[in-house]
């Protein structure tokens, strides 16, 4: 077998590790990734990337749909075709993909096709087309996450689907039941709701996507109910089966009552868990989360191994695409002998692409009232935006939290271009800016950007526009 030997190995092609292959490359190492399947991992291929396409198609069909209310007047019926979105959704794949090839070959990284697995804390044996044997210096893991098992019956029948399959579907169903209410289901959810699909969505917590500040999942239950989706909270799937028509019926409880739904298909979005397996980690003395949940790491991604990092979801920390990318910058700058700043995942935004949008950073003020902290909240809506109002878009808001300090600590904005306005404020809150920062900065007009500025404003004398 082929011995080979790489300064900096990383294993898993996503994200994380392609960042972080990239990263040391152009800092001079000599780096070898090793990528069992498609280079983009689990974003690119089967998540953030392909979701996103098919947000985009169902936003231009609901976009259609009102066109009379911009007075636009269509002949005839517009009407989504699955396989073409489909297949503009591969398309967009396959060039992000082929993007992602192209930067890593530029910066020399050697890309290895197959499995990698520990046969001690300095070899990996790599199983593929070109098998062979990887000593290493430094390794970075970032074989990310894979789909949560289900702890209900009937999870194999064929009209139960997963995050993954669900990006397949070549005609769209008449109606889905969504098992989960977090960041996978709700995207899915509004999108099949747009492209005029009947959607239920049953959630085991007592509010939708309950990780966000209670504000933004009520106005986001609000829009979902405007827009036709059914939701059940606070319910426990107890079952999924196969009616006599060969329909799915999901059986759940609620107010410790039993309920059905009949439905042509079925999405469980419940998460994703950490990709180990495989790795044999127990060559390396590298130490594992309570219970497995993962690798466990200190603030720069290092393991209980010094010369073994693991970065993204495969470390549990928190399963985000550009998280992994920042942690693999974080290990490769310590791995360069450098002093990087410790992972914090206050300063990491979130984004939720439903509609509207819903995006955060920081701290929530639901924790904040737990922990009975001091603090001070800026809200402002977007209807009183002229750009939201130009838009047709004017539901949701911006809310700035900032400490006794004046600091900004945390922000969730509900609305549209929350994905991109969110990046202001991760700015604001990374920096320990104070509010008088923000309300010193001019914003342009008419810009949805103008919202922070008024939420900033209610922080000290009120909002101008409300």
């Amino acid at each position: 077998m082929t011995r080979k030997h790489a300064e900096v190995l990383v294993i898993g092609g996503g994200p994380g590790g392609y960042v972080a292959a990239i990263y040391a490359a152009k800092n001079g190492k000599q780096v070898v990734l090793v990528e069992k399947e498609h280079l983009g991992g689990t974003c690119l291929n089967i998540g953030c990337i392909p979701t996103k396409a098919l947000v985009k198609s169902a936003e231009v069909y609901e976009s259609v749909k009102r066109a009379a209310e911009f007075g636009i007047l269509l002949e005839g019926e517009a009407k989504p075709d699955m396989s073409k979105i489909m297949e503009r959704k591969a398309q967009v794949v396959d060039r992000l993909v082929g993007g992602v090839a192209h930067i890593l070959k530029k910066n020399n990284v050697e890309v290895i096709e197959g499995t990698a697995a520990f046969l001690d804390e300095q070899t990996v044996e790599v199983k593929g087309e070109e098998s062979c044997e990887l000593t290493f210096d430094d390794v970075i893991i970032a074989t990310g996450s894979k789909v949560s098992k289900v702890p209900f019956p009937g999870i194999e029948l064929p009209f139960v689907l997963n995050s993954t399959s669900a990006l397949s579907l070549q005609e769209l169903p008449k109606s889905i039941v969504i098992i989960g209410g977090g960041v996978i289901g709700l995207e899915f959810a509004f999108l099949y709701r747009h492209l005029g699909v009947e959607v239920t969505v049953i959630e085991f917590m007592d509010r939708l996507v309950s990780v966000l500040d209670s504000d933004a999942s009520s106005e986001i239950l609000r829009q979902a109910k405007k827009a036709g989706i059914k939701v059940s909270t606070s319910a426990k799937v107890t079952e999924i089966k196969e009616g006599e028509d060969g329909s799915a019926v999901v059986c759940y409880e609620r107010k410790e009552k039993a309920n059905e739904v009949i439905c042509e298909k079925v999405l469980v979005a419940i998460g994703r868990s950490p990709q180990m397996e495989g790795l044999h980690l127990e060559n390396t003395g590298v130490e594992l989360l309570e219970k497995g949940r993962g690798i466990k790491v200190d603030g720069v991604m290092q393991t209980s191994v010094p010369h073994i990092y693991a970065i993204g979801d495969v470390n549990n920390l928190i399963q985000l695409a550009h998280a992994a990318s920042h942690q693999g910058i974080l290990a490769v700058e310590h791995i360069l002998g450098k002093e990087p700043e410790a992972f914090e995942r206050a300063y990491v935004p979130s984004v939720i692409f439903t509609t509207p949008e819903i995006a955060s950073v920081g701290v929530s003020e639901d924790s904040l009232k737990a922990q009975g902290v001091a603090y001070t909240v800026g809200k402002f809506q977007f209807n009183g935006n002229g750009k939201a109002v130009t838009m047709g878009q004017a539901n949701g808001f911006c809310k700035i939290i900032k400490n006794e300090q004046n600091e900004v600590i945390g922000a969730t904005i509900v609305g549209p271009d929350a994905s991109t306005l969110i990046a202001t404020l991760t700015l604001a809150v990374r920096n320990k800016m104070k509010d008088t920062d923000l309300t010193k900065t001019i914003f342009a007009h008419p810009t949805t950007g103008e919202v922070i500025h008024e939420a900033a404003l209610d922080l000290s004398i009120g909002c101008i526009h409300a």
